[in-house]
C-alpha cells in the first residue's frame, strides 16, 4: 500500500524540508521525505477525495487501546494541539500523509509500533460529485 500525495503538497513540503537548517532535518522529516518518494504522485485534479492532505481534518483509532483522535494536518508554523491541529513533521503526520479513509497503517512511533486505522477523512476543497 503506497501513500497518494498531491503534485501541490510534494511542492510545498520539499519547498519547505530544502529551507530547513540541518538541525532541523529530524528523523520525522527524513521519514516523510523517503514516504514522498516512494509514494503515488497525482494532480491536484485527479487526488481522491478520502486521503489525507496538507489540511485534511482525520479521525483516527490505534487499534492497540482503541484510542480516537481526531485533528487536522497542517505545516509546522500551524502546529497547535490545543487546537487539533497536528504538524505533518510530527511523528503521527508522516505515518498518516498520503493514505486513506478506511486504511490501517502500521507505524513505529515514540510510544512504539501502532497500527492506526483511519476512520474518517475531510478535506476542505473536496467538491462532492452530483
Amino acid at each position: 500500500m503506497l501513500p497518494i500525495i498531491k503534485t501541490s503538497d510534494v511542492d510545498i513540503i520539499f519547498t519547505l524540508v530544502n529551507h530547513l537548517n540541518p538541525n532541523e532535518k529530524t528523523k520525522e522529516v527524513r521519514q516523510l521525505v523517503s514516504e514522498i518518494q516512494k509514494a503515488k504522485k497525482v494532480t491536484d485534479a485527479a487526488m481522491p477525495q478520502k486521503v489525507i492532505q496538507l489540511n485534511s481534518y482525520f479521525e483516527v483509532k490505534f487499534e492497540k487501546n482503541d484510542q480516537l483522535i481526531a485533528m487536522t494536518l497542517v505545516l509546522p508554523e500551524n502546529a497547535d494541539l490545543a487546537s487539533s491541529k497536528l504538524s505533518l513533521f510530527s511523528p503521527l503526520g508522516v505515518a498518516l500523509i498520503g493514505y486513506k479513509e478506511g486504511d490501517r497503517v502500521d507505524w513505529p512511533l515514540p510510544v512504539g509500533r501502532r497500527i492506526i486505522q483511519i476512520l474518517k477523512v475531510k478535506n476542505p476543497e473536496a467538491v462532492p460529485v452530483s
